[in-house]
Order: C-alpha cells, then sequence, then structure tokens
C-alpha cells in the first residue's frame, strides 16, 4: 500500500506580494524535492483588515505576522512566509526561522507621476507632498530635506499608485524588491541608496516559519536557505534587537561583506529627523549575531534609545 504523501501547507497573507512570495517559495520547494506537495493556506491579518490606521499606531510589533504564525502554531499549516522585515526580531515560543533565501535588491525607491520630469531628490521641489508610512522613511528624508511634507499611506501597491497617479501625493516612496516581484519595475523613478536612505532590517529578505519540533520540514527549509543572506539578517536583526526596537522604530541599517570583513552600518534618528546617530562597524562573518549587538551597544551609547 502506496504511503500518503506529505503537503506541506504554506500560510500566507492574502495581498498580491505576499502570495507572490509564497508562491516563490512553493516553486522552490517544488524545485528541491519531489517527496511532498504544496498547498497555500491564505490568512487574513489586522494589517491588511485594517488599511487606514497608521501601522505603527495598530498594536506594536507583529501586525503582518502574528496571525499567520497562529495558523502555523495551531497545525493548520506547516510554515510560514513572510517578508522578513515585517517579523518581530524576538524569538517566538514553538517557531523556528528555518528559512532565509537569497535576498533581492533592498533599497527602497522614489516613485512619481509618469509625467514628472524630476529626476533626483534634490530635484524634487520644496512643499512635494512625499507619501510613506514609514517612521525610518520619514525620518532620514527629513534629516536631508526638512522642507518636504511626509504624508501617510497605506493600501496594497496598486492603491497607493492609484493615489499617486490621481494627484494625492507628489511621490509616494515603495520598496524596490516589492516592485521587481510584481513586475513593476518601471515605475521606479529613482532609487534611494545611502548615505541618504539605509534600508529596514531584513528588507527584501523573505522569512519562512515553521514549528520547531518539524525537524523534516526544517531540514527543506535549510536546503533553500542562502548562507550570505543569512548572515547579513542575523547582524541586522541582532542589533534591532539589542535596541528593543520594533520594526515600525526609526532605524535604518546596512550589512554587506567586504575585503575587511562584515560590515554594518546602522542609523537611528528622531522622528522629526533632527536627531541622528550614525555607527559603522566592521566585524567577523562568522559572528553575526555579536558584530550586530555591538552596533546596538554604540547607537545606545550615543543616546539614540531615547527615540526608540
Amino acid at each position: 500500500m502506496a504511503t500518503e504523501q506529505r503537503i506541506i501547507r504554506i500560510a500566507t497573507r492574502e495581498s498580491q506580494l505576499a502570495m507572490w512570495q509564497a508562491n516563490y517559495i512553493a516553486d522552490r520547494l517544488r524545485e528541491t524535492t519531489s517527496l511532498f506537495d504544496v498547498a497555500l493556506v491564505p490568512v487574513s491579518t489586522i494589517g491588511d483588515r485594517d488599511r487606514t490606521e497608521p501601522l505603527r499606531e495598530m498594536g506594536g510589533q507583529g501586525v503582518f505576522t502574528r496571525e499567520v504564525q497562529r495558523v502555523v502554531l495551531e497545525n493548520h499549516a506547516d510554515i510560514a512566509v513572510h517578508s522578513l522585515k515585517d517579523l518581530p526580531t524576538g524569538p517566538i515560543p514553538g517557531l523556528s526561522l528555518a528559512g532565509i533565501p537569497e535576498r533581492a535588491p533592498r533599497f527602497d525607491a522614489m516613485i512619481l507621476p509618469e509625467d514628472s520630469q524630476v529626476r533626483t531628490f534634490d530635484d524634487l521641489p520644496a512643499g512635494s507632498r512625499i507619501g510613506t508610512g514609514s517612521p525610518r522613511r520619514q525620518s532620514q528624508l527629513l534629516s536631508s530635506r526638512r522642507d518636504l511634507e511626509l504624508l501617510e499611506i497605506r493600501g496594497n501597491l496598486d492603491t497607493r499608485l492609484k493615489k499617486l497617479d490621481t494627484g494625492e501625493y507628489d511621490a509616494i516612496i515603495l520598496a524596490e524588491a516589492g516592485l521587481r516581484r510584481l513586475g513593476l519595475e518601471q515605475r521606479i523613478s529613482f532609487l534611494l541608496t545611502p548615505p541618504l536612505m539605509l534600508p529596514a532590517v531584513g528588507q527584501a529578505a523573505l522569512g519562512i516559519e515553521c514549528r520547531e519540533d518539524d525537524q523534516e520540514v526544517i531540514e527543506l527549509l535549510h536546503q533553500i536557505s542562502h548562507a550570505q543572506t543569512k548572515i547579513e539578517v542575523t547582524a541586522e536583526r541582532a542589533c534591532m534587537f539589542t535596541l528593543q526596537a520594533g520594526c515600525h522604530a526609526p532605524v535604518g541599517v546596512l550589512c554587506q561583506q567586504d575585503q575587511e570583513g562584515l560590515k554594518l552600518d546602522a542609523v537611528a534618528l528622531s522622528p522629526d529627523g533632527k536627531a541622528r546617530f550614525d555607527v559603522s562597524v566592521t566585524g567577523d562573518p562568522a559572528s553575526p549575531a555579536e558584530l550586530g549587538a555591538e552596533v546596538a551597544k554604540q547607537l545606545i551609547e550615543q543616546g539614540a534609545s531615547k527615540y526608540l
């Protein structure tokens, strides 16, 4: 009698981007092994249901992840696929962050109306209305340009682009990775790169969780993980965890390997961008968590905790 094939159930939010990410992971799993079948389990989160209230005012961390994690913990699914930047840095009892595939391009993108003549950040007229609900983005932009008007914006990518194109904003900021994943890269006017803008912790990376006692799935997720991405995000997440700051904190990071070792740049700011704390440390790639903790310690010593 043939053994019934196990189905790996993937819990995911229902947004267009989340479904793309879940299907991407499903395809990676199918490429890795034929021993399992794969099925998606769509989950509605509070962050998806409430598309008007600013995210930082919606009960702290995990507004896009808590309910997806619960589905896995209650054995209604086997893995949860997250945008890693949305995933709180503290451990969740019963879950293992076992899969971290190669990250996509990690910078933020400025999107302008299609008939705009603006070509660079410095070309934006004074008083330009910029749509972004991210304190990290808002504070870094205000640190460079206090003459800009930073406005909240919610909704999926299509909704945000429609708000831009109907004149509600003069420009909006979106993650480069999400635009590219959905085939919308033609809407990118220019990228916001360091030192002007440091990305979020885990930006452009995916994080895949499973139950900590499901060794079969843990081993499968290890096979689709990317070693360098895991090193980078481990340093980034250790920095944020040591700061005791949430994923909506005004903190930006950039972790990259160079000839001298693993380099982690970090910035923390006051919400209005007037106070700014910068740290850059190079450490051992074999100890990324220690590097992240050291960077956080230096930010704290400078006084950044006051704004986190």
